[in-house]
């Protein structure tokens, strides 16, 4: 797959045979589809149709005919296409209010994918929109917010996709394929001491939780310190309430898990640092959804009822 530099470098070379008495011109303008269109090979719909170009693509202009615009369209992996396209949806970097309607597309392509029935392929539709409309308008008081969202569609497509692998469910988290961290960390790099970089760096702890406990102490205890050590170093993140109850719930599992190891001075450690936590994200967070899983931990521990497992007593 062609890099974004070796793109644009193509791009500049067929600006240059196409633009014919432009060729010492400024390199080609682009812009991102916010619409289905059709390519054609002449700047006619009679004309032989080349290609169909999905929302959130990116196009080179490489020339202007009436209402028409000559293209080198990125459709995809390995799948560039030259042709013409009516002048309609293309949303270029000098577009008046283009950050708010590259925006607004992808949160109509994402709301899109979010249905039972949505359209195919809507979310990476959001996913390349937001992606473009924060590198065409990066001073945008959204673009961090779109990157991000991004970012986040992408990871989420992409743990969908290693999750029903046979490797997602090994104890040591490095024994399988880790999920792609250079998006979220260009949102923390482009972004920093933003919530859209407290969120990002939130879901790089993904990476370091194990596939499955199997029964045993070290995978909870060592989530459970991975989860504090981002609620106490981000106490102002959205998701540092989550962290929270994520370290509390990882603790109240040890109390019981430490019980079937016979460890009792352990688990009664367990069960004081898991109150200590959820009371903390009760006080801390009364009005969230998370504090009220806290309240219900604390409940939980303080009746003796163990977390961990199918106990029923």
């Amino acid at each position: 797959m062609k890099s974004p530099c070796l793109r644009q470098a193509v791009w500049v070379v067929l600006s240059s045979l196409f633009a014919g008495p432009l060729a010492h011109a400024a390199p080609a303008q682009r812009g991102v589809t916010v619409r289905p269109a059709h390519i054609y090979i002449n700047p006619d719909t009679s004309a032989a149709k080349l290609s169909d170009i999905d929302r959130g693509r990116e196009v080179a202009i490489l020339d202007t005919s009436r209402n028409w615009i000559h293209v080198f369209a990125n459709l995809g992996p390995e799948r560039d296409v030259t042709g013409w396209m009516l002048d309609k949806g293309v949303i270029r970097a000098d577009t008046p209010g283009g950050d708010v309607v590259l925006y607004g597309a992808a949160v109509e392509a994402e709301n899109e994918a979010s249905r039972p029935r949505g359209r195919r392929n809507a979310a990476q539709d959001a996913m390349n929109l937001y992606a473009r409309m924060a590198e065409y308008f990066p001073n945008s008081p959204r673009a961090g917010e779109s990157l991000y969202r991004s970012a986040d569609i992408r990871w989420q497509l992409d743990k969908l996709d290693l999750s029903g692998r046979p490797s997602a469910k090994e104890k040591d988290p490095h024994l399988r394929e880790p999920l792609e961290e250079k998006y979220m960390r260009e949102v923390m790099k482009k972004f920093p001491r933003t919530k859209w970089a407290d969120l990002a760096a939130f879901h790089l702890i993904d990476n370091k939780l194990c596939g499955e406990w199997q029964g045993t102490h070290d995978c909870p205890e060592k989530e459970s310190e991975i989860y504090l050590k981002y609620a106490r170093e981000r106490p102002d993140s959205p998701a540092a309430a989550e962290a929270l109850y994520n370290a509390a719930y990882r603790l109240a599992d040890l109390v019981e898990i430490y019980r079937t190891e016979e460890q009792p001075g352990k688990s009664q450690d367990a069960k004081s640092r898991a109150l200590r936590v959820a009371q903390d994200l009760a006080t801390r967070f009364p009005q969230s959804d998370w504090g009220a899983r806290g309240q219900v931990l604390v409940y939980e521990l303080q009746q003796d009822i163990p977390v961990f497992g199918d106990v029923v007593e």
